[in-house]
């Protein structure tokens, strides 16, 4: 009786085999979206092999029954090496074929990695960390473990069997491409964990498996819920000309989705009902291509609470919808620490955290940019977890030109993989189409790939604003603050988006005594301020009550809300186009105005996207003045957009392959580089005096430590707002872990991302409270402002809900 787990509420215990076994069933089921079962099974099947050492045996008793004489420290034990080590001493030596090898190197870092992060096949420092943990490193009793894995778990014969159709499955799939044996590597490490901490979560909490849910039924059931919805916002204002357009363009999306599933573009015009048409379209496609999923991809945490909302009261379902803003729970895994992990045995409360269902298993999901491109790219096993999630999805890109400069690279070649191989629509949603097919790794868009029909017409039709250039000179804070003053009476209303957050809380505290209200929106709220101060806004817009809203550019992208006026301070077209959508937006006025202003305080040294794309705009802008036939007589036009965006991409071309400095590579190079093109593999043919041993080459580890969406990394901190403090409470409880996934749901909506000086300054103040060593923190009262949300000087005044 060799034992994976034992339960801590009733001491139960989980038979290694019965783990393994369970684990691989998963792998199948989740590795067969791509025609790997068997090769993902592999992984479930030998990921614990180590577990049956009498170390471990021994380890695992002392730790759950004799505590006080514990001979070996928590983790001490590698139990996740073993099968690795297995998989490459028999598949990997001088007779074995080259599948057999990409087998073994595959599966086998997936095996030894899963409490940590991907080995490097190389490192920078010209050595194979892959290498030292599969062949070298000391494992007691290994060959005990090999003999009682094949006595009971599977024999020989069988083994060897079913990684012949392993291998057949990897035939199919390989065309021996780095960048593919890149992706495939991370989809199978995926496969493993989501498999390993679900078997280990069921276990633990006495839970059965969900049945699995009828996709093709509930999108039908959500389709004619969408039909009905849209019938009657027809039958209510149908017959305005917006509004005609608005119908024309959502049935094209209904006929469009009958096409096979690939890259396309949809170009709505801003305020063109782009959220329900793309809706439109994934449902009716996914019925038709069996696609288990939709996924909306947004670029600020601003706006997926409004449009999962929206959603959901459309489709009248609340259980299925997921929104996905952050991870709660920071994961730091160091190598030293393999076996302090979720499936060592017994678990903690710490660690039961970690088996909190957060894989992306859910039929409609709403996420971040951020988020995204984690699940391919960033350190840590809860991201990489959701991966295999994403393969048979529609996947609706909203704001598509909001992919940070440096990801462009990495981002085209992930698109490219889940269109290609993992049986994925995309769709690129946006007024601002940027030109992502003309750079070095481009997007393998589809060719006449445009949804909406006669664009040009279509986006002169939704002309509802000026712009007009203000910025020939420099406006400061004070002087703008007065002309606001001076106007505000005729304006009505006006929204007034600033690039910097210090530019606008220092425009908000001048207008702070304004005859009128003045609201403040910024990403140091938490996501449930921000709702609260949008609603506030739109029943002032609802009623006509004068007011001023001063932003960053969180709201420009997705947040229907409209304003008689609105200020842009000077940045990318694409960014003023965007404010542009925020007034006049359903069209009340014949045209309304949006200012395009210089100012004068904003430093932009460390914002190197928005300083080029302003002194593009600001040619632009004298071309327009010369020649503005050129640009159709609209700034806003598709031929402006895309001279623009050529110009952009032209200008920052070196800064679209993210670069690591540290190591003085780009990324897809640290991952996807043939062998005579990295530099690596040469100095180590040099070094060693011997052919590089491995097929795979990828600096996996590497990359992922130093990976990061935004150029800061940010720390996830709850906030004492509303029900935060609930959440706060519940987390401080003994009896909230049952419920940990449904806990740290509701606690994003009360989450806040800092950057690590503003949490480190928060800490020297004693403002952060620490959970679980650090997997989750909170911040104290009295350190969040009802004006700007988290307070660095300490002097928020908050009214807290009652509980």
């Amino acid at each position: 009786m060799y034992i994976a787990h034992v339960r801590e509420r009733d001491k139960a215990e989980q038979l290694l085999r019965d783990h393994l076994l369970g684990v691989r069933k998963l792998c199948e089921s989740f590795g067969a979206k791509l025609g790997l079962a068997h090769v993902a099974g592999l992984a479930g099947m030998l990921h614990d092999l180590g577990k049956y050492s009498d170390r471990f045996q021994r380890y695992l008793y002392q730790a759950v029954w004799e505590p006080d004489k514990a001979e070996f420290k928590r983790g001490e034990v590698d139990h996740a090496t073993a099968g690795g080590r297995l998989l490459f001493e028999f598949y990997h030596n001088e007779r074995n074929t080259p599948h057999e090898k990409l087998l073994a190197e595959i599966v086998g870092n997936a095996i030894i990695s899963h409490h940590a992060n991907l080995q490097d096949y190389i490192s920078p420092k010209i050595e194979s960390d892959f290498l030292k943990r599969i062949k070298e490193k000391n494992l007691p009793e290994y060959e005990l473990a090999v003999e009682r894995f094949f006595t009971d778990m599977i024999t020989e014969t069988d083994f060897k069997q079913y990684v012949a159709i392993a291998l057949d499955e990897l035939k199919q799939f390989m065309i021996m491409d780095p960048t593919q044996s890149f992706f495939l590597t991370k989809f199978i490490f995926s496969c493993l964990i989501d498999a390993d901490r679900t078997n280990t979560r069921l276990f633990e909490t006495e839970a059965k498996e969900e049945e699995p849910i009828k996709y093709k039924q509930l999108f039908e059931a959500y389709h004619k819920k969408l039909l009905h919805h849209l019938a009657s916002l027809k039958k209510e204002d149908g017959d305005k000309p917006i509004n005609v357009l608005r119908s024309e363009m959502s049935e094209q999306c209904e006929q469009f989705a009958e096409k096979p599933s690939g890259i396309y573009t949809l170009s709505i015009p801003t305020g063109g009902g782009k959220t329900l048409a793309s809706l439109r379209y994934a449902l009716k496609h996914a019925q038709q291509f069996d696609k288990q999923r939709i996924i909306y991809i947004v670029p600020f945490t601003t706006i997926i609470e409004q449009n999962a909302q929206e959603v959901r009261d459309i489709l009248e379902d609340d259980d299925r919808v997921l929104e996905h803003h952050s991870n709660v729970i920071e994961e730091e895994v160091k190598e030293e620490e393999l076996g302090d992990e979720p499936d060592d045995g017994f678990l903690t409360k710490k660690e039961k955290l970690k088996l909190a269902r957060d894989n992306w298993d859910r039929p409609l999901i709403f996420t971040t940019l951020v988020q995204f491109l984690n699940v391919f790219y960033a350190k840590g096993n809860r991201n990489t977890r959701r991966l295999h999630n994403v393969s048979h999805s529609v996947i609706i890109f909203d704001e598509v030109q909001k992919v940070p400069t440096k990801c462009v690279s990495l981002f085209n070649e992930a698109l490219n993989f889940l269109k290609n191989f993992a049986h994925c629509s995309i769709l690129l949603c946006t007024a601002t189409q940027p030109t992502l097919e003309k750079v070095k790794h481009s997007l393998l868009k589809e060719r006449d790939g445009e949804i909406v029909r006669n664009l040009g017409e279509v986006t002169a039709a939704f002309k509802r604003v000026d712009i007009v250039d203000k910025s020939a000179k420099p406006i400061g804070s004070e002087e703008l603050a007065g002309w606001i003053n001076e106007e505000i009476e005729e304006w009505r209303n006006v929204l007034v988006i600033l690039n910097t957050k210090s530019a606008v809380k220092r425009l908000f505290q001048l207008l702070k005594d304004s005859t009128v209200p003045v609201f403040h929106l910024s990403t140091s709220m938490c996501a449930a301020h921000r709702k609260e101060q949008l609603d506030k806004i739109k029943g002032m817009l609802e009623k006509e009550i004068p007011f001023i809203c001063v932003t960053t550019q969180l709201i420009e992208a997705g947040v229907d809300i409209s304003f008689k006026r609105v200020i842009r301070s000077l940045a990318g077209l694409d960014s003023i186009a965007q404010a542009a959508g925020r007034c006049n937006r359903h069209g009340k006025d014949p045209l309304g105005n949006v200012y395009v202003i210089d100012h004068a305080e904003e430093n932009l040294s460390k914002l190197k996207e928005i300083e080029v794309g302003k002194g593009i705009t600001t040619n632009i802008l004298a071309r327009f003045k010369k020649k503005p036939d050129e640009y159709e007589g609209n700034l806003l036009s598709q031929e402006a957009m895309r001279a623009y965006f050529l110009n952009y991409y032209r200008v920052m071309d070196a800064n679209l392959n993210y670069y690591v400095k540290e190591v003085d590579k780009e990324m897809t190079k640290l991952l996807m580089a043939l062998h005579r093109e990295n530099s690596y593999v040469t100095y180590y043919q040099k070094k060693q005096g011997t052919i590089f041993p491995l097929c795979l080459n990828g600096s996996n580890k590497t990359a992922a430590e130093y990976f990061r969406v935004i150029e800061q990394n940010t720390i996830s901190v709850i906030v004492p707002f509303g029900e935060g403090r609930e959440v706060i409470a519940q987390l401080n409880s003994d009896d909230w872990i049952d419920d940990s996934t449904g806990l740290l749901k509701k606690a994003q909506q009360y989450t806040v991302n800092l950057y690590s000086n503003e949490f480190n300054q928060l800490q020297n103040e004693k403002a952060i409270v620490a959970h679980f060593d650090g997997m989750i923190y909170e911040l104290k009262e009295g350190w969040y402002s009802k004006d700007y949300g988290v307070d660095l000087q300490g002097e928020g005044e908050m009214e807290f809900a009652s509980f």
